[in-house]
């Protein structure tokens, strides 16, 4: 994941999906507060929150982090895109492995409880070598984080283990 400084890759789009048994009055707050996001980040990552808490969130707060991909440091600066309470946030790689990395977090109600989503545009660098990257090493990564997640949110919350989706989603066509 380092190659995203190196440039080139195309944008590919990652969702998730998963309904638990919690209403969004429960669920926002878990969500709204960065310091929980170790939580649901698999333990190979060796995820670190760098920015001291209370971290307050709103529009254009910045978070800082430190993870090792593949035995490989790296830190890794958030901004928040987009501050929506309850309904979504959206944060955005500003220094990071990814040559772009988009993330949008949405919390609906649904049958009296929150269909939790997740719509990540990202792209990989290293240029003729980007799409090699990007399959071998960089959507298996990718997917096995977020199934992850997933499942950490079930034992959190409630809902059905296995029942969340995790795809990637094809390119509009032109």
């Amino acid at each position: 994941m380092i190659v995203g400084l190196l440039g080139g890759g195309r944008v590919r789009t990652l969702r998730s999906s998963i309904w638990v048994p919690a209403p969004p009055e429960r669920v926002w707050p878990f969500f709204a507060d960065a310091h929980n996001l170790p939580l649901l980040v698999p333990p190979f990552l060796k995820f670190k929150i760098l920015t001291p808490a209370p971290i307050a969130m709103h529009q254009d707060a910045r978070i800082d982090y430190r993870l090792s991909v593949r035995g490989l440091p790296l830190r890794w600066r958030t901004r928040i895109a987009r501050w929506d309470p309850p309904y979504s946030f959206a944060d955005e790689q500003e220094r990071g492995p990814y040559k772009r990395w988009f993330h949008v977090h949405t919390f609906e109600p649904v049958d009296g409880g929150t269909a939790l989503g997740d719509h990540v545009e990202f792209a990989v660098g290293g240029g003729p070598l980007a799409p090699l990257l990007t399959r071998w090493f960089v959507l298996p990564d990718v997917l096995r984080i977020f199934r992850y997640r997933l499942e950490r949110i079930t034992e959190r919350f409630g809902g059905e283990p296995g029942s969340g989706k995790v795809w990637l989603a094809e390119p509009a066509k032109a």
